[in-house]
């Protein structure tokens, strides 16, 4: 169920709201969080109810393992290695397995097949958050106490999908503090206020941008050739659709945590304004980087056992970091790409000082911003083939090509583009402009980057603001767009 679907937004949403807070009020907390994990089973299931099967059973062997772990101390070490490899082992199967096969045939050609496996959706999120609450649980010997709190953890709606990927030490106290009382005003003013902007930058620019990506995509897909402007304008493109389709979805998921009472992690911080690759990674999907960060860098033995041996633990946790995007070899190379990136960032922090003038803060974003660039190629096309086409075009290979300007109106796209990038590279991001964490007092969660604005207009203006927002999103509503984070 799309966060920009009219049923969501008109049906689901209202009565979520309603039941919650109703039960809310009467201080019947079990009875509340017991309505939101069904709603949130409901949210799960509209795709496709099989698969609700598949996440309950999840959460009750990960809650039910972590109690054993917990009364069996001396062996808790080897009951985490074969809870955290069930766990993988059912992500592999779902996620690889056909990867897996396909390239062992491609190799060695005996014809070797499986049938199509449906990937669940969220599958890769609650995997994560569970591994993470295994390794916790395991170095503190201490177990959630509630099963309803630990299953609100893995399934609350807002997150469930596609993240930001939670903490249970930050989300088990708030779930536990839930189901009673009056919500202060301002979660659901600010709430709402994030939602509707999450979701214009989803609805309207995201998918504005993907009208520029999706066509110079297609099109080498379907063998054709890009001059070098097209090429550039649909990876351009893709690049900002990218960011607004997934940092919407984070401040949507946001809005809706708290109207619910819940804080959820800041996911993106204005990555487009980075100036060094590492910078990016601090800013970009910051929950998924603190858990490859918390559990697999670190674990991989981090920056403590040699220079050499920290570019390898880069390298080896960026190319995982890729392939849990997805099971393709380009998704890897993409992960590869961005771990050599941060080892040349690293070993030029180590040999040049730090600072400089504003002339190097704009080579910095430059570089860092054509690195990016090409990199999202990788992450976009279906096949190296497509990819080193679309690289070739862009370093300008390819000539005029075969369908140059085949985009309805290159010039608009590229005014489309410049308008973009002033947007992620000059103004407060969603987050800012609300003042989120400050607007919601007791945010437990690590946040970096964020720049609250200090001076805002009143708030008729505000309200007056958000609604025209609201009525431009709101009438895009019954085509909600395709959410490209689905497929990861």
């Amino acid at each position: 169920m799309l966060f920009g679907s009219l049923v969501f937004i008109f049906a689901f949403l209202p009565i979520a709201l309603i039941g919650y807070h109703w039960l809310r009020l009467r201080d019947r907390a079990p009875a509340a969080k017991a309505w939101m994990v069904a709603v949130s089973l409901i949210f799960y299931g509209w795709w496709d109810w099989r698969y609700v099967a598949l996440v309950s059973a999840s959460i009750v062997v990960n809650f039910w393992w972590s109690r054993v772990m917990e009364r069996r101390p001396e062996r808790a070490s080897m009951l985490l290695g074969i809870g955290v490899l069930a766990n993988l082992a059912l992500l592999g199967y779902y996620k690889y397995a056909n990867f897996f096969v396909s390239t062992v045939d491609a190799l060695t050609g005996i014809g070797w097949h499986i049938g199509n496996i449906v990937l669940p959706l969220a599958i890769s999120f609650f995997t994560f958050q569970q591994i993470a609450y295994l390794v916790e649980s395991r170095r503190d010997g201490k177990a959630a106490d509630s099963f309803v709190d630990y299953a609100l953890f893995v399934l609350f709606f807002p997150h469930l999908i596609a993240g930001p990927i939670t903490h249970h030490k930050e989300m088990l106290p708030q779930f536990a503090a839930s189901g009673t009382g009056r919500l202060p005003r301002s979660y659901v003013l600010v709430g709402t206020a994030v939602f509707i902007l999450g979701l214009a930058k989803k609805v309207v620019l995201a998918d504005g941008f993907a009208m520029l990506a999706d066509p110079a995509f297609n099109a080498v897909r379907g063998g054709a050739t890009l001059d070098a402007g097209d090429a550039w304008l649909g990876a351009l493109g893709y690049t900002l659709q990218l960011y607004f389709d997934f940092s919407g979805y984070s401040d949507m998921a946001i809005g809706l945590g708290l109207m619910f009472g819940i804080l959820l992690p800041v996911n993106f911080a204005s990555p487009y304004k980075s100036t060094s690759i590492t910078e990016f990674w601090r800013r970009w999907h910051i929950s998924l980087s603190r858990f490859l960060r918390n559990y697999l860098y670190i674990a991989l033995g981090g920056n403590r056992r040699g220079r050499a041996r920290r570019y390898v633990n880069l390298l080896t946790t960026m190319a995982l970091g890729g392939l849990w995007h997805g099971a393709s070899w380009t998704f890897l190379l993409w992960g590869v790409l961005h771990g050599v990136y941060l080892v040349i960032n690293h070993m030029w922090n180590a040999v040049v000082p730090a600072g400089g003038g504003a002339a190097r803060r704009v080579a910095g974003w430059l570089l860092t911003m054509l690195a990016v660039v090409v990199a999202w190629v990788l992450f976009r096309a279906d096949s190296f083939a497509s990819a080193w086409s679309v690289l070739t075009s862009m370093a300008g290979g390819h000539g005029a090509g075969n369908v140059a300007g085949f985009l309805f109106a290159r010039e608009v796209g590229w005014v489309a583009v410049a308008i973009g990038v002033v947007i992620v590279v000059s103004l407060p991001n969603v987050l800012e402009i609300v003042r989120y964490p400050e607007s919601t007092p007791g945010l437990p969660i690590e946040h970096e980057g964020l720049r609250p604005v200090r001076r805002v207009p009143s708030p008729l203006v505000s309200a007056l603001a958000i609604g025209c927002i609201a009525a431009f999103a709101f009438a895009k509503l019954p085509d909600p767009g395709v959410f490209l984070y689905f497929n990861f």
